[in-house]
């Protein structure tokens, strides 16, 4: 198993917008999203831009992008964080599991 999330595409199908409207998955702060149901190019953009943001600490943190990138996969299969939608901005974004 690699850190490269296009080479690991984790098992399961492609999130669809019925997943977003189930209520089992559903919390405060918006719905839960399995990261493998997003497809893989489509989550390593949702990193990049995750590490790259104004504000963000990780200039600090040293590295090169796919460092970056594959330290939140690792954390993501380790369920330190995790991909969340909000209904009302219909955005994403990876927050810090509680």
């Amino acid at each position: 198993m690699t850190d490269d999330p296009e080479k690991n595409e984790p098992e399961g199908r492609t999130l669809t917008s019925e997943d977003l409207h189930n209520p089992t998955d559903c919390h405060d702060d918006g719905i839960n999203v399995p990261y493998g149901r997003i497809p893989p190019k489509t989550l390593r953009r949702m990193i990049e831009e995750f590490v790259t943001r104004d504000g963000a600490d990780w200039a600090e943190a040293g590295g090169s992008l796919d460092v970056k990138v594959n330290d939140v996969m690792r954390q993501l299969r380790e369920k330190k964080v995790k991909v969340v939608f909000d209904l009302t901005s219909q955005t994403a974004n990876i927050v810090v599991c509680r």
